[in-house]
C-alpha cells in the first residue's frame, strides 16, 4: 500500500490548512463564546469547493475521492470543529445520500445547491425518543393524492437552524417497523415546519443545533427517495459513510491540539528549561504522536475502502470508535500540559476538548459502534 499523498491531496491539505490557519483561526474563540453560526465563512469555504467534495462535477461538486475529504476535514478540524461538522454533515449525510440515491430531477434541483454551497442541508433522523435506536421514528408521514402530511418532531439536527434543505426520516408505515420508514427531501420554509431554538451546547458551539417540528406539513411525492420503506437503509447506509466524516474530524481535534501543544512546551520553561526537556511532557507528546498516526491510518484505510467500492462498515465504525477516544485523551493531555493556560480559553485546547466529547456521541455513540463492529466481526 503506497502512503504518500499524490499531487492533488497534498494540495487540497495545503489549501484546506491554509485556509483554517489564516480565515477560521482569527476569531474560532469569540464564534465559540458567541455561539455564532459562521455563516459568511462557510460561503468560503463553498467557493473552494469544501462543501460538495465527493460530488461530480456535473452537479456542481468537486469529482474528487473520500480520502480528499479526509485530508480537507482534518485540517479544518484542527482549528475549528464546529466548521467541521457543518462541512461534514453537508459532505457526508445529505449530499452523499442525494447523490448515490436520488432521481436526476432531485439531483438537479437540490443536490446542485448543495454542492456548490448555495444552499446548506441538514439529516433529520434523531428524535426525543429515537436516538440510538433509529428505528423507533415517531415521525409519520400519512400519504395523499399528490403528497405526504408530515407531523413530529425531531431534535439535536446539526445545521438545523441554518439549513436551507433537510433529508427527514418518517414513518409511512408503523406496521411494517424498521421497513415502513421513508425519506423525504424538505424544504425551509413549507407551511407546518417550524425551526426550535438553537441548543446551549458544551462544544462544537459555533455549528448551530435545534429540534424541528412538522404540523400537517406538505411534501409532494416527487420529494421522496427512493420508494417507500427505503428510508431506514437510506439512514445506516447514509451513517456508515458519514462516520468516516467525523472520525476525520475526531483526527482533526487531536491533531491540532498536539501542534499547540508542542508548541507551547518549547515556548514554556520551568526550573530553568522548556517543559520539552522533561520527559514526563515528552512521553505525553510521544503518546499523542503514536496514536494520532494510528487514527490517521485508520481514517484512510476506511476511506481508501470506499473509495474502491469495498465493504467499509466495520472500518468506518473502527475509525470513529478510535479517533473519537484519541481525540478525547489527546485534548485533556493537552491541556495538561498547557497547565493552568490550557484551563482558559486564550490557548485554544480548553475548547478543543469540549469539541472532542461530542466525536463520541453524534453519529452513533461509541457503544453504536462497538455494536457494529462486533455484528461484522461475528457474522
Amino acid at each position: 500500500m503506497d502512503f504518500d499523498l499524490n499531487e492533488e491531496q497534498l494540495a487540497i491539505k495545503e489549501a484546506a490548512s491554509d485556509f483554517a490557519q489564516t480565515v477560521l483561526l482569527p476569531k474560532v474563540i469569540e464564534r465559540d463564546i458567541q455561539c455564532e453560526f459562521p455563516k459568511e465563512l462557510v460561503a468560503q469555504m463553498a467557493e473552494m469547493g469544501f462543501m460538495g467534495m465527493m460530488v461530480p462535477q456535473e452537479y456542481g461538486g468537486g469529482g474528487m475521492d473520500t480520502l480528499s475529504y479526509v485530508i480537507a476535514l482534518e485540517e479544518i478540524a484542527k482549528v475549528d470543529a464546529s466548521a467541521a461538522v457543518i462541512m461534514s454533515v453537508n459532505n457526508s449525510l445529505v449530499c452523499w445520500g442525494l447523490e448515490k440515491y436520488g432521481t436526476k430531477s432531485q439531483k438537479e434541483k437540490y443536490l446542485k445547491p448543495l454542492a456548490s454551497g448555495k444552499c446548506l442541508g441538514a439529516f433529520a433522523l434523531s428524535e426525543p425518543e429515537a436516538g440510538s435506536d433509529a428505528t423507533s421514528q415517531s415521525t409519520t408521514a400519512v400519504e395523499k393524492e399528490d403528497h405526504y402530511l408530515i407531523n413530529g418532531t425531531k431534535n439535536w439536527i446539526t445545521n438545523g437552524y441554518s439549513a436551507d434543505i433537510y433529508l427527514v426520516i418518517a414513518q409511512t408505515n408503523k406496521k411494517k417497523e424498521h421497513h415502513g420508514i421513508s425519506v423525504f427531501i424538505v424544504e425551509r420554509g413549507w407551511a407546518g415546519f417550524e425551526v426550535g431554538k438553537k441548543e446551549d451546547k458544551m462544544g462544537i458551539r459555533a455549528s448551530d443545533t435545534c429540534s424541528l417540528m412538522f404540523t400537517d406539513m406538505k411534501v409532494p411525492k416527487e420529494n421522496r427517495i427512493g420508494e417507500e420503506g427505503f428510508g431506514f437503509k437510506f439512514a445506516m447506509e447514509t451513517l456508515n459513510g458519514g462516520r468516516i466524516g467525523i472520525a476525520a474530524q475526531a483526527l482533526g481535534i487531536a491533531a491540532g491540539a498536539m501542534e499547540l501543544s508542542v508548541k507551547y512546551a518549547k515556548e514554556r520553561k520551568t526550573f530553568g528549561k522548556p517543559i520539552s526537556e522533561h520527559q514526563a511532557i515528552q512521553f505525553k507528546l510521544a503518546d499523542m504522536d503514536t496514536e494520532i498516526e494510528a487514527a490517521r491510518l485508520l481514517c484512510y484505510k476506511a476511506a481508501l475502502k470506499k473509495d474502491k467500492n469495498e465493504s467499509y462498515v466495520r472500518l468506518s465504525a473502527i475509525a470513529k470508535l478510535y479517533s473519537s477516544k484519541v481525540a478525547m485523551k489527546t485534548t485533556n493531555e493537552a491541556v495538561q500540559i498547557h497547565g493552568g493556560y490550557g484551563y482558559v480559553r486564550e490557548y485554544h485546547v480548553e475548547r478543543m476538548m469540549r469539541d472532542a466529547k461530542i466525536t463520541e456521541i453524534y453519529e452513533g455513540t461509541s457503544e453504536i459502534q462497538k455494536i457494529v463492529i462486533s455484528r461484522k466481526l461475528l457474522s
